[in-house]
């Protein structure tokens, strides 16, 4: 199956107004032909640096600009983090990632940074970091620290990002790309959906996602958890409409899957308030990955015991096959 880097609009459109059985079909047939069958990728998030971020994102309790109540932190010690991944692998991740709200990160962080990196390699999980922008000096030395994935999100569409983001520029997030895959890291890149936008602001989120040069090896997406305190929460929980509805954040899944068919889609945000039923619909629609455990930087997640009560009943397994799109970069 040809992997394509030159999607249209209009043909990710055409994708998105497929009867809803059919799309879920054809994601379905992707997907075991990249990937093994009920085998889901178990990660763990953990905030390494909580609060304070200059940034106004107007669906983050962390931004300063929000009133959500949460007070800024200061970044973890080293053996604090090792001490969580430790946990997380007991658990049965096999991926660990850390998040830090920051615009970018301090030089002065980054020894720090990178022992946390080093220490998590150790344990044999997988790593992943997200800690703003990069310079090419920064992204090297993570690269260096033997870091698999940088998280960077494109959010949603460049025509709709100027309405949650003003302090941070579309270029910028693909300049940060850019220093991440020069590095020689993995990409890890999605965004959010449910934040207000329009199915045509979907189509062109995952439409800037499957033309970039090279696929993200690992595309998140997340379903808006409104926060009251945060300009977008408090806009959308006013206006009562604080969730995407389940079938289209599914059929957003599944062409997700379809035009980057060797990509990990992890089942991000917003989980927790998904049915198990609905759950189910983004597996079958080629969501291969999910965040494990209570909490996602500061937002609930499903945690681990309801987790292994639904891959029971579905018959899905801890992902312990390779990833495709890492196996076909080396």
């Amino acid at each position: 199956m040809e992997i394509r880097n030159d999607w249209t609009r209009r043909q990710i459109a055409a994708l998105f107004d497929l009867p809803f059985l059919d799309l879920l079909f054809e994601a379905q047939s992707v997907h075991r032909c990249f990937h093994a069958a009920n085998e889901v990728q178990l990660s763990t998030l953990l905030s390494i640096k909580t609060g304070g971020c200059p940034e106004d994102c107007g669906y983050c309790s962390q931004s300063a600009f929000a009133k959500s109540g949460l007070k800024a932190e200061k970044l973890m010690d080293v053996d604090a983090v090792l001490s969580a991944a430790a946990e997380a692998k007991a658990a049965g991740s096999g991926r660990f990632c850390m998040g830090a709200a920051w615009r970018e990160p301090k030089d002065r962080d980054m020894d720090k940074i990178c022992a946390m990196v080093e220490g998590v390699k150790a344990m044999g999980l997988e790593t992943c970091m997200t800690l703003g922008m990069l310079s090419d000096e920064q992204a090297d030395r993570l690269a260096e620290a033997g870091l698999d994935y940088y998280n960077h999100n494109l959010d949603s569409s460049p025509e709709y990002y100027g309405e949650i983001i003003t302090t941070r520029t579309w270029q910028e997030r693909l300049d940060t790309l850019e220093r991440v895959r020069a590095s020689g890291m993995s990409v890890c890149c999605g965004g959010i959906v449910g934040m207000g936008e329009s199915r045509e602001d979907r189509v062109g989120f995952l439409h800037a996602l499957a033309t970039l040069p090279a696929h993200p090896e690992s595309v998140p997406i997340n379903a808006l958890v409104p926060i009251k305190g945060t300009s977008l929460g408090d806009k959308l929980i006013a206006e009562q409409n604080v969730r995407i509805d389940d079938i289209e954040f599914v059929r957003t899944v599944a062409v997700a899957r379809i035009t980057m068919p060797r990509s990990m889609v992890r089942l991000s945000a917003g989980r927790e308030s998904m049915s198990e039923s609905t759950q189910a619909l983004c597996f079958l629609a080629g969501a291969n990955s999910i965040f494990t455990g209570d909490k996602l930087l500061t937002a609930g997640n499903a945690g681990a015991g309801a987790d292994a009560l639904l891959f029971e009943k579905l018959g899905l397994r801890a992902m312990t096959s390779d990833e495709p799109a890492r196996v076909a970069a080396e």
